[in-house]
């Protein structure tokens, strides 16, 4: 039989093990330069020069980035002659939009119980109108 603290240590690996590749998903998507690259890349596949055409940084700089997004599954990359190539990957993209969903229908239900029990103070503590007060 396993104890509380080796049963909670089990779960939390195992959580831990299932959200890394959310955890890849969401750093990788944390700079604006690589959520330009993937809402050009939602265009449909392009060449790693004109990915990195409207950016002020390094050819070296981009690749980094292109690095990035390629180790988080968010696009494949292939070469034709010299040319490098990018396409994004949707499934990732698709696990990362349900994660989202599922958390914004949880808070959402906790915001909704959250205001009907403002509302509900909020009337309690109203001060009675003129009518309702004994002369």
């Amino acid at each position: 039989m396993q104890s509380g603290t080796a049963r909670t240590r089990h779960i939390s690996a195992a959580s831990a093990a299932r959200s890394r590749p959310l955890d890849e998903i969401f750093a990788a998507l944390s700079d604006p330069i690589r959520r330009g690259i993937i809402e050009r890349l939602a265009q449909g596949p392009c060449s790693v020069t004109q990915l990195g055409a409207p950016y002020g940084v390094s050819a070296p700089a981009i690749s980094k980035h292109l690095g990035v997004l390629e180790r988080s599954g968010l696009i494949v990359r292939w070469k034709v002659g010299r040319v490098h190539y990018c396409r994004l990957a949707a499934a990732p993209l698709a696990e990362a939009a349900s994660w989202i969903e599922r958390h914004r229908a949880f808070w959402s239900r906790q915001l909704d119980a959250l205001g009907d029990y403002l509302e509900r103070e909020d009337n309690r503590c109203d001060p009675p109108s003129t009518a309702d007060r004994p002369e």
